[in-house]
């Protein structure tokens, strides 16, 4: 018997948030999973009605940022497919970043607090472990392109990560000059 094969398996997806200083919006979490940590928004997609992770991604966006966006306002840049994430379940995470700024933080909610922080300032913040190792870095070096990776989280200490396939660039610019 394959332990993984009774996993339950999520959709989800996370938007890469900033606002006119550049600085990216990050949720202090209330609750599982990665309680206690920032992380960019997102959700689940709504697998009920069908929901596209375009659509899933609005919708968090509208729900948490309180910010309306069209499909144009995103950049899918990437996914994280994670295999025993937690030991709880598996995960397959679409990557957005967002080309409209917030202008100001939203408020605080039942699912946490919002926060403001550059880049360097992530860098030493409580996020989820995967999330510096597999999300943070494919916005770093994909964040114009495309990138996919899979990894196998049984033993975070000894994570396997294979990256699965990457677009270097894309040919219009995400963030024209």
């Amino acid at each position: 018997m394959n332990p993984l094969k009774d996993l339950p398996f999520r959709i989800s997806t996370l938007v890469f948030l900033r606002d006119e200083e550049d600085r990216f919006l990050l949720l202090h979490r209330n609750r599982a999973p990665n309680q206690g940590k920032w992380s960019p928004i997102g959700g689940k997609l709504d697998m009920m009605i069908g929901e596209s992770p375009f659509e899933c991604a609005r919708r968090e966006t509208q729900e948490e940022a309180g910010l309306t966006i069209s499909d144009e306002d995103l950049h899918l840049f990437g996914y994280v497919s994670e295999k025993n994430y937690e030991g709880e379940r598996h995960w397959l995470m679409f990557l957005f970043h967002c080309r409209r700024k917030l202008q100001t933080l939203p408020p605080d909610m039942e699912e946490g607090r919002f926060g403001f922080f550059t880049r360097e300032e992530i860098r030493s913040l409580p996020i989820p472990e995967t999330d510096d190792r597999l999300v943070w870095s494919l916005f770093d070096e994909h964040s114009e392109g495309f990138a996919g990776l899979r990894a196998d989280c049984a033993d975070p200490d000894n994570m396997v990560v294979t990256q699965e396939t990457k677009i270097s660039e894309l040919k219009t610019p995400f963030f024209p000059s």
